[in-house]
C-alpha cells in the first residue's frame, strides 16, 4: 500500500476504522469494491456451500452492510421502506425499523436503492423519496431527515438510487437530477450525530432531457495531500472540499456526442490520487483528481470508449476490471488505460450488480442470480459459475470468510464465517 493510499484510508475516519473483515457501505471497506479477505468460497449453488439464507420481502439494488455479527438492509416491505438488522450467525431477524412510510416502484427499481452505511455504533439509512434516518445496534431511532420536504423532490428518470458517503462528520449527499424536474442539482452533508445540515451547494450543469440523472455514489479521495469528495454525473466529474461543498474543479468530456439521454450510474472508482469516471460506456475516463477550475485537458489521464454502463469497475491497483451490461469484461492497465484483455465474454445475460475483487478473484453477478469467479491478473481466466437461478440486482458483500448475496427471495450466507 503507497503512502497516499495509507494518507486516504486515515482520512476516510469512521469507515477506515473498520477491520478488514467488515463491509460497511455499499464498496466495502475501502468504498472501492475490494476486500482483503482470503479463503473464500469459490463454488456454490442454492443447495451447496450455503451457510443460511432469510427470505426477503422484494428485490432491491442496495448492497447488505455487515459490522461484526451484524447485517444491514434496506427493504422495501409491505409498501414503506424499512431497515432490518440481522443476526449474522443464525440468519435471522433482529429488529426492523421504518425509514419511509411509503414505497413507489420506478422500472427495475423501488425506494430502497440507496445501502445503508454504517461505523459499528450507528447505521445511516436513506430511501429514494427523500427519507434520511439514524439508528444504534438496538434499532432506536436518533434522527431524521425529510429531503423532500426541505428541498423538493427528486426527478430522476429511474428513481432515486445514490447511496451516502460517511466522512468523519457527517453524510455527503448527491441528488443529480433533471428529468422530471427544474430544479437545479445539489449536493449537501448532514451532521452525522444530529443529521443538520452542514452544507448545501448547487452543482450546475449545461447536460439536458436524461443526461443530468445521476446514479452514482459519492468517493473520497485524496490530491495533494488534501481529501476531496468526487462527484459524476450531469456530463461532469468534480471535486468539492469536504468542509464547505465548495467545486474546486470539474473535468468534461462524458458526453462527447451530446446525448441528451447519457444518465449516468456506474459510480467513480478511485485509486491514490486518480479517478476512474464511467459515463454511459463510452467514454470510460482516468482524471488526476485536484487542480482548478476546468481541469478536462490538464488532468485527464487516459481515456478508453470501452467502459461500463451499469456495473461500477474496481482495481486491484494495477490493473482495472470492468463488466459492461452485457457481460463483457474488459482489464486495462490502471495507470495507463492499456487493454491487458478486452472483449471476453462470460455468461451472457444482464449485469446490474457491480464485481467484487477479493482473494485473487473477481465476483461478478448478474440478474439471473448467476455469479461468475475470474482470476484476478493480465490473463481472463474463468474459475466457476455459480447459479442461484433468482432475480439479482445487489452487488456481493465480503466478510471474514463468507460472502453475503441478495437476490429478489432471499439473502444468502455463502461460506464458513473464518475463526
Amino acid at each position: 500500500m503507497t503512502h497516499m493510499r495509507r494518507t486516504l484510508v486515515a482520512t476516510l475516519a469512521a469507515l477506515t476504522a473498520l477491520q478488514a473483515e467488515n463491509w460497511p457501505n455499499w464498496r466495502g471497506p475501502r468504498a472501492d469494491g475490494t476486500s482483503a479477505e482470503k479463503s473464500l468460497p469459490t463454488t456454490w449453488n442454492q443447495t451447496t456451500n450455503i451457510t443460511w439464507k432469510l427470505a426477503m420481502p422484494e428485490v432491491s439494488g442496495s448492497t447488505p452492510v455487515v459490522w461484526g455479527d451484524t447485517i444491514f438492509l434496506s427493504n422495501s416491505d409491505g409498501g414503506s421502506i424499512q431497515i432490518w438488522s440481522v443476526d449474522r450467525n443464525k440468519g435471522t431477524v433482529k429488529w426492523k425499523a421504518k425509514v419511509a412510510d411509503s414505497d413507489d416502484k420506478v422500472r427495475k427499481g423501488n425506494m430502497s436503492s440507496p445501502s445503508p452505511v454504517t461505523d459499528g455504533k450507528t447505521v445511516w439509512a436513506m430511501s429514494g423519496n427523500g427519507q434520511v434516518r439514524a439508528f444504534d445496534f438496538s434499532g432506536k431511532e436518533l434522527w431524521h431527515r425529510d429531503m423532500w420536504k426541505d428541498y423538493g423532490r427528486f426527478g430522476l428518470n429511474h428513481g432515486y438510487g445514490s447511496s451516502p458517503l460517511l466522512l468523519s462528520d457527517g453524510l455527503v449527499i448527491q441528488v443529480l437530477h433533471g428529468f422530471k424536474t427544474d430544479d437545479p442539482s445539489y449536493v449537501l452533508k448532514l451532521d452525522r450525530n444530529t443529521g443538520k445540515t452542514l452544507w448545501k451547494v448547487e452543482r450546475p450543469t449545461d447536460a439536458t432531457v436524461e443526461s443530468p440523472d445521476s446514479y452514482t455514489t459519492p468517493v473520497l479521495i485524496m490530491a495533494k495531500g488534501k481529501p476531496q469528495v468526487v462527484i459524476t454525473g450531469g456530463d461532469y466529474v468534480t471535486g468539492h472540499d469536504p468542509a464547505t461543498g465548495k467545486e474546486l474543479w470539474r473535468g468534461g468530456g462524458m458526453n462527447p456526442r451530446g446525448n441528451p439521454m447519457n444518465r449516468i450510474v456506474a459510480s467513480p472508482v478511485t485509486l491514490n490520487d486518480i479517478v476512474y469516471v464511467p459515463t454511459r460506456v463510452n467514454p470510460l475516463q482516468a482524471y488526476r483528481a485536484g487542480g482548478s477550475g476546468d481541469v478536462t485537458k490538464s488532468h485527464l489521464v487516459w481515456a478508453n470508449p470501452n467502459g461500463p454502463d451499469v456495473p461500477t469497475p474496481v482495481t486491484d491497483g494495477k490493473y482495472l476490471y470492468m463488466i459492461n451490461d452485457r457481460g463483457i469484461a474488459w482489464c486495462f492497465d490502471a495507470l495507463t488505460g492499456k487493454e491487458v484483455y478486452s472483449g471476453q465474454r462470460i455468461k451472457p445475460a444482464i449485469y446490474s450488480s457491480s464485481p467484487v475483487l477479493a482473494d485473487g478473484k473477481i465476483y461478478m453477478t448478474n440478474e439471473d442470480g448467476l455469479t461468475t469467479v475470474i482470476k484476478a491478473g493480465p490473463t481472463f481466466e474463468v474459475l466457476a459459475e455459480n447459479p442461484l437461478e433468482e432475480y439479482t440486482l445487489s452487488s456481493p458483500a465480503v466478510s471474514n470468510g463468507q460472502i453475503f448475496i441478495r437476490t429478489k427471495n432471499a439473502l444468502y450466507c455463502i461460506g464458513k464465517r473464518a475463526s
